[in-house]
């Protein structure tokens, strides 16, 4: 009997020097349901950012993280601007098959929290993160969001549109900094980095989705539909 206490202080002690443990279950071998995901979001209400250097997407990168930069046309005048402007308050960049943000109409506020529920190798991710920021000027719109401690990675990560009045183009861009912040993210680094960057290629595909396909609508032609990779 004594032994199972000395086990069971053995635990709570772990418990609390630990915080890991402490997180919210992030991996599901089947999609969680609403219920599932609702309580996930209610945990990470109480939940930390995973990386001390909050809102440095807006200043200079911190040393010790992998940086990512990625950039397409998505537009050209002042419709499109507007189209664009409304795609990110609607989380347009994560409309594709294998991740969804939940939810779509969490308003672009400072604090405001969400999950990304990531589709890979036969199981399902959710990951918690919380917007440290948002942008509202004449030709720069958008936000940033941090990693909370119940996401795979530590990080931060800008969203944002762009207009260039002189030339009229609309650009969406994408700017991150980044590293491993759970065990099976870090074991399966390659496998983390891939997705990284095949994230990056769908979401802006998707913001040119949002922005060009709508009716009575002549899509951007591929010359003018120029895209970058600064990683």
């Amino acid at each position: 009997m004594k032994g199972l206490i000395h086990l069971d202080r053995f635990f709570k002690e772990l418990y609390r020097l630990l915080p890991f443990l402490r997180r919210p279950n992030m991996f599901y071998f089947s999609k969680p349901d609403y219920a599932g995901i609702e309580s996930f979001l209610s945990a990470a209400e109480q939940d930390e950012f995973s990386y001390p250097e909050v809102g440095a997407t807006l200043t200079r990168p911190p040393e010790g993280y992998i940086i990512d930069h990625n950039r397409i046309m998505i537009g050209q005048g002042a419709d499109d601007w507007e189209r664009a402007k409304d795609a990110v308050r609607t989380w347009k960049m994560f409309d594709f098959p294998w991740v969804e943000i939940c939810w779509p109409d969490t308003p672009i506020e400072t604090g405001r929290n969400i999950a990304v529920l990531v589709s890979h190798l036969g199981f399902y991710s959710l990951n918690a993160a919380r917007i440290v920021y948002t942008i509202d000027e004449p030709g720069r719109f958008g936000f940033a969001y941090g990693t909370l401690t119940s996401h795979g990675e530590s990080g931060e990560e800008l969203f944002s549109v762009e207009m260039d009045n002189n030339a009229g183009e609309v650009w969406y861009d994408l700017y991150a900094f980044s590293k491993p912040n759970h065990t099976l993210a870090l074991l399966g680094y390659p496998f983390t980095r891939y997705l990284q960057k095949q994230f990056a290629a769908d979401s802006k595909m998707a913001m040119l989705r949002a922005v060009q396909n709508l009716e009575d609508r002549t899509p951007l032609s591929p010359s003018r539909a120029n895209n970058a990779d600064f990683r």
